[in-house]
């Protein structure tokens, strides 16, 4: 984002001031703390990390906090303090089926192996204000330990739930395709995106995307720019563990935990000279739980794939380009804002040629009528 800006030192001086107390608000009000914000807003916390591409809830709600409630500002601060950061090694790649899982949903089998586990979700409520949130009420440290204990029963039974992949029958029946992968891919945060990019570079792309751009590149799709007709194959919320393997010690070593969201999709495919009709795939995949995000996702890289399919390609959601390119909030966000900074030269320089062409306009115009 652009950020240097000359002059005026005591006018920015004073906005920067006027933005904290804009910030805080009302003094009379109780300050609304990052641990409250941490514990309170979670799906905003999840936001910012899996598009900061940073996994730490405390700096999440921080980065939060000092944006005053603005996620795009806060992924921005996320993204920037990510940059100071060593890279002390890598992680061994994630097996998702060995996830504890708190959420699974199919939207294809009424019978998943290990069951429908509902789990947290805003799709079984009535869309309603609830006016009793109005209500101040102070902290109960009871319903606190309640909570925990419940998260710790929901966790314990989760770790022992079959999880196994919800299309591995109909994969084992040439139905739908097998899970893919390549190992192509390069390290966005390291090195510039080049067209034609892999499909694991453009996952990564995709991970830390802006999720309205997703949201609009998927509900295209859905609307007939892609000629898409998905159903959600296996849709998981949980916990999985994060592994590293030192070279000194040969196996692997668990250093902590990671909520993942996991979304499949599966879209009709007509097949080709070459393959027979069957179900394609579309992943997500996003830290904390994000199902919209895991979702359109899904969608956006299934769309993304009919360049390999053989499929004409129509649709935005379609062009590799056009998506991976302006999906990025912080560039999408820099680019738009900086027209708010001193662009004194580059008007003054179009407004002397617009005067130019308007005279020699007029001229042209006076000319035809003498001639006339």
């Amino acid at each position: 984002m652009y950020v240097a800006v000359k002059g005026g030192e005591k006018a920015i001086t004073q906005s920067i001031d006027w933005l904290r107390r804009k910030r805080r608000g009302d003094p009379s009000v109780p300050e609304l703390g990052v641990r409250q914000i941490r514990e309170q807003l979670p799906y905003a916390v999840d936001r910012v990390m899996a598009e900061g591409s940073l996994f730490d809830p405390q700096l999440a709600a921080l980065a939060i906090k000092q944006a005053g409630g603005d996620l795009v500002e806060a992924i921005f601060l996320l993204r920037a303090f990510r940059t100071t950061l060593p890279r002390l090694g890598s992680t061994v790649p994630l097996e998702t089926g060995r996830m504890q899982v708190m959420r699974r949903v199919s939207a294809i089998f009424k019978d998943l192996p290990g069951g429908q586990i509902l789990g947290p979700s805003f799709d079984y409520t009535q869309r309603l204000l609830d006016f009793s949130l109005l209500a101040e009420e102070p902290s109960d440290p009871g319903a606190q330990e309640s909570l925990a204990a419940h998260s710790a029963t929901v966790a314990g039974s989760s770790s022992s739930t079959a999880s196994s992949d919800a299309l591995a029958l109909l994969t084992d029946e040439g139905l739908v395709e097998p899970a893919g992968a390549d190992d192509s891919s390069v390290d966005l945060t390291r090195e510039p995106l080049s067209f034609p990019a892999a499909r694991n570079t453009r996952l990564q792309n995709l991970a830390r995307a802006d999720e309205g751009f997703l949201l609009a590149m998927a509900y295209s799709t859905q609307r007939g720019y892609a000629h898409s007709h998905p159903f959600v194959g296996d849709l998981r919320v949980g916990l999985i563990d994060i592994e590293i393997l030192p070279d000194e010690l040969g196996f692997p070593l668990v250093i902590g935990q990671l909520p993942l969201t996991e979304c499949q999709m599966v879209n009709q495919f007509a097949g080709s000279l070459t393959v027979a009709p069957q179900f394609t795939r579309g992943y997500g995949l996003s830290v904390g739980q994000n199902e919209r995000k895991a979702m359109a996702m899904a969608l956006t890289d299934r769309a993304l794939r009919s360049s390999e399919l053989g499929e004409l390609l129509t649709a935005p959601a379609q062009s590799e380009e056009f998506v991976l390119s302006h999906s990025d909030s912080l560039e999408a966000s820099g680019f738009v804002q900086h027209l708010k900074l001193p662009h004194y030269v580059d008007f003054q320089s179009e407004l002397e040629l617009i005067r130019r062409l308007r005279s020699s306009k007029t001229d042209a115009i006076a000319d035809q009528e003498e001639a006339a």
